[in-house]
């Protein structure tokens, strides 16, 4: 009896035992959950879509500040170059209409990135659902996933962008003038649009426009050439996408005035991003930005000379 009573504790033992080790060998899961993320704008449904991060040196982009003083307020977010950068998209639903403003970089803008479609697909969405795609701006950061193969990705949908942006980034002649080192901006904006080009399906327009009930393009002119943010309001309520009004959160909103070398016109892009700071921050409306950490939905709030950042409280209603 004894015996039994010995061999069956030093069974449960060594099980309990190979139990624990089993935990302690199990491998690394990686990867992290669906790159999505749904809050309600009055009516409208907005849907953040990653695609994907990217390592930026920014400390060698950012311009404006000495390095010391960029490498100093990294520093302070726990933060060195270089610094993984989100790129992000936004997909409204108005209930009327699907909308996607900008398409992340497929292909063109490295290996980490390119997610976009695949995430809008978890969401509960397919690209032939969307009808209309506004585009901040043609970098290939915003713009590599519009087509594959030479083929639109989104079927069915109407592009939308300043008429500034075509008439810079699908300008052969621009292109054969710009520097070696930019010629693939170019490159990479008439890959991507020039299949909606040739299907009728790119509608430029001019200016301050009102694009589909509820949804309005804002000129941002500086980074870009045609650079925009669109306005979204339903009953009451407000959200503005800033494309690339700015970059690297915890440099810029601390200090407005800092500019990145992806600006075409930096002088003219500090004073959209100074404009667009103070609106957000006097009238507490929500922004969606494409390089702050995903979902990169929040508000600003005015602290001392610059602005403090104050993500979106997460949902899952």
């Amino acid at each position: 009896m004894i015996r039994t009573k010995f061999h069956a504790a030093a069974g449960a033992a060594l099980l309990a035992l190979a139990i624990g080790s089993a935990h302690a060998e199990a491998p690394q899961a990686k990867g992290q959950a669906p790159g999505w993320y749904r809050m309600m704008l009055g009516k409208f449904e907005i849907t953040a879509l990653s695609d994907g991060t990217v390592d930026l040196p920014v400390d060698q982009l950012l311009t404006g500040a000495p390095k010391d003083r960029v490498m100093a307020l990294l520093a302070r977010s726990y933060l060195k170059p270089p610094v993984e950068t989100s790129v992000n998209g936004y997909l409204v639903n108005t209930g009327s209409k699907l909308v996607l403003i900008d398409a992340g970089a497929a292909g063109l803008f490295g290996p980490t990135l390119g997610k976009l479609v695949a995430n809008l697909k978890a969401s509960g969405y397919q690209p032939e659902q969307v009808d209309e795609i506004y585009v901040t701006h043609m970098h290939p950061d915003h713009v590599g996933g519009l087509a594959a193969d030479g083929k639109p990705v989104f079927p069915n949908a109407v592009v939308r962008a300043d008429t500034r942006e075509g008439g810079f980034w699908l300008s052969q002649e621009k292109m054969d003038a710009a520097p070696k080192d930019a010629k693939g901006f170019f490159q990479g904006a008439m890959a991507s649009l020039n299949p909606y080009v040739a299907a009728g399906k790119l509608k430029p327009f001019d200016g301050e426009t009102e694009l589909v009930p509820g949804i309005r393009a804002l000129p941002a002119r500086g980074h870009t050439p045609g650079h925009t943010v669109y306005a979204i309001e339903s009953e009451g309520h407000k959200l503005v996408v800033w494309g690339d009004l700015m970059h690297v959160a915890a440099v810029q909103f601390v200090q407005p005035t800092v500019t990145i070398a992806f600006d075409t016109d930096s002088k003219a892009a500090m004073p959209q991003r100074q404009k667009h700071y103070a609106d957000a921050a006097k009238k507490g409306y929500y922004v969606a930005v494409a390089h702050v950490s995903f979902p990169g939905i929040g508000q600003l709030r005015a602290d001392g000379k610059g602005y403090a950042w104050l993500p979106a409280n997460y949902t899952t209603k």
